[in-house]
């Protein structure tokens, strides 16, 4: 029988030889991932915000519109990219990727629904310089509406296309999400996690289920987008991962709702009935919310239907009364 010292010694090599081949894996996959740069960095501006770079477009004239993207690791401006022009030929339209999502920054630390809110109220401040309307997409729909109770002076109206689930996004972070936490945010296991987890496999099914109502309208290169959102910096986008899935990023927004007398409109995709359910929880919360369904679409009527999404921001953002 072999001795406890090499036991151990073969126990040592074997863990060393599993961490080497996890690193090995994580940087091919980090590769792969952004070797086509779909996201072309040279086509942002940036914002030096306080907690790392913030990489926005601008374009078109007219009174200010900012577009935020939903709030996934795969997520970035070029969500926007259907409608971008056509709003640009009547607004100063302005298109943001979060902190930690497509070619802003990922810092480590700890990412907390509030420090959207302050992202959001700091960008339209410094950036933008009035007050603005606002069309934000899935998640992310809570960060503005947190920021519009902060102050009263930064937003004007407000589309929300498809929020999150009130009751979802009051959960609050337990014992096993922090442990999530701990894990993904481990310097090899932890990236080698989040590669399994948010990969072109992951998010091409995600994109069959929940995405699109037409399966037929994914494309490869919307795949790849996604895929190189999510992997930019080094795979540094797990930091945010880690942060969404342990619920820090959570809040119970119910106290801001009723604090708001801005004109909030929801655009739900009807082809996912739980749009509609978590639609309805915002209007009963504040009545004054108007709904407006895009028949065979899911989370992203502005992608799928792009001109019948137009159609209802033209009549929801016009000037007259």
């Amino acid at each position: 029988m072999l001795g406890w010292k090499k036991r151990l010694g073969l126990m040592a090599t074997f863990a060393g030889t599993v961490i080497g081949t996890m690193h090995i894996i994580n940087k091919v996959f980090s590769y792969i991932a952004t070797a086509d740069d779909y996201l072309d960095e040279n086509s942002y501006e940036y914002y030096n915000w306080r907690f790392g770079k913030i990489a926005y477009k601008k374009k078109g004239k007219g009174s200010p519109l900012l577009l935020v993207h939903n709030f996934d690791v795969c997520s970035s401006t070029d969500e926007w990219k259907n409608i971008e022009n056509e709003c640009a030929k009547t607004n100063t339209v302005y298109s943001i990727d979060l902190l930690g999502c497509g070619c802003s920054d990922h810092p480590v630390l700890t990412y907390t629904n509030f420090l959207y809110v302050q992202l959001i109220t700091d960008f339209i401040k410094h950036v933008i310089g009035e007050k603005t309307d606002v069309i934000v997409s899935g998640d992310s729909s809570s960060f503005v509406l947190m920021a519009t109770a902060n102050d009263e002076n930064i937003i004007n109206r407000i589309i929300m296309v498809n929020p999150q689930n009130l009751i979802s996004l009051a959960k609050v972070p337990t014992k096993r999400t922090k442990l999530i936490k701990y894990l993904l945010f481990a310097p090899v296991i932890g990236t080698f996690i989040y590669n399994m987890k948010v990969n072109k496999r992951t998010i091409s099914e995600n994109f069959v289920s929940n995405c699109y109502y037409d399966q037929n309208a994914i494309s490869e290169k919307d795949i790849l987008t996604c895929f190189e959102a999510s992997h930019k910096d080094k795979g540094r986008s797990k930091y945010l991962y880690a942060c969404q899935k342990s619920r820090y990023t959570n809040a119970n927004i119910l106290f801001c709702l009723s604090k708001l007398n801005n004109s909030i409109f929801i655009i739900a995709g009807n082809g996912n009935p739980e749009n509609i359910l978590s639609a309805n929880q915002y209007q009963n919360q504040l009545p004054s919310i108007e709904i407006i369904e895009i028949n065979n679409t899911k989370q992203l009527p502005h992608v799928e239907k792009p001109d019948k999404f137009m159609e209802q921001v033209k009549i929801l953002l016009s000037d007259e009364e």
